[in-house]
């Protein structure tokens, strides 16, 4: 219909639905039509704004999505794991759904603790100068060489002195780090190590016998003489965590260590490490570092 045919109707009645007399219902609907007209403009208005939503906690995160990141399943299977108890936060068995949990509050999935973050890996060739520590106002630390590997909150597994080198490995998986800790069954390091003069033959062997010290017993992995070197650089493998023992057995047979240099954790090596340089563990040196 064209404006024009329009204005020529006004008034008149439609046809569907007409009315029989004033104030009659039409005969579709049968219920009484009164008050306002809903014509262009008098149509009621609606609330456009959406209710406020309650303001979310950054440091908060689903339950679910915390399990599902930690790598232990998907988050439709988290939330099988938590229906059935498997999941506790801070001591107290969650099952509700929906539940959110701070970051730093312990979650812990059949009994052993989890980390919502990524599991990072890395292995770094640290040079001389660095301290082994994350705190700050220590001047250059080994956290300023890994400060853009990754964005897990990553720590050293063990200490190498400021003026030591080699191998050192960050990680933010608990699992990996109690290997290291564990002295017994824990993960050897190999070290070369440069002395201020050679090393008698009686104390290499004393030394890789085992002894004490003011009554504690000092073992070590292996004791060696590097091959078609002087008798003052040596190989040591120890599964202590520290260059702190390494030291210690040194002084206590009157030698200085010039030079101590990390080359091997377990099955991880220097090659192709630069010094200085950092790389992420691949996943055969991960799964080889799992099964020591």
């Amino acid at each position: 219909m064209s404006r024009k045919q329009g204005a020529s109707d006004k008034g008149k009645p439609s046809g569907r639905g007409q009315s029989n007399g004033i104030g009659k219902s039409s005969s579709r609907g049968g219920s009484e039509t009164k008050g306002k007209s809903f014509a262009r403009g008098n149509a009621p208005i609606r609330n456009v704004n959406p209710p406020s939503k309650k303001p979310t906690n950054p440091n908060e995160i689903r339950l679910n999505k915390y399990v599902a990141n930690s790598g232990m399943c998907s988050r439709r299977e988290a939330d099988v794991h938590i229906a059935t108890g498997l999941v506790s936060v801070n001591g107290k068995v969650i099952t509700e759904m929906g539940y959110k949990v701070k970051l730093e509050d312990e979650v812990r999935y059949d009994g052993a603790r989890i980390n919502p973050e990524r599991k990072a890996y890395v292995l770094l060739n640290k040079p001389k100068g660095f301290a082994t520590t994350t705190s700050e106002g220590k001047g250059r630390t080994v956290m300023d060489l890994v400060a853009n590997a990754t964005t897990s909150k990553i720590k050293p597994i063990g200490r190498l002195g400021r003026n030591s080198k080699g191998l050192l490995l960050f990680t933010n998986d608990d699992v990996i780090a109690d290997k290291f800790t564990n002295s017994k069954k824990g993960v050897a390091r190999l070290f070369h190590i440069e002395l201020d003069k050679n090393l008698k033959l009686e104390d290499l062997k004393t030394i890789q016998n085992g002894f004490k010290i003011e009554g504690k017993l000092i073992a070590v992995e292996e004791i060696s003489y590097i091959d078609n070197t002087s008798k003052n650089e040596i190989g040591l493998k120890i599964k202590n965590t520290g260059n702190t023992l390494i030291r210690t057995i040194f002084d206590y047979f009157k030698y200085e260590i010039v030079n101590l240099d990390c080359v091997a954790i377990g099955p991880l090596t220097k090659k192709d490490l630069p010094r200085g340089h950092w790389k992420h563990l691949t996943e055969q040196e991960l799964n080889n570092l799992k099964m020591l």
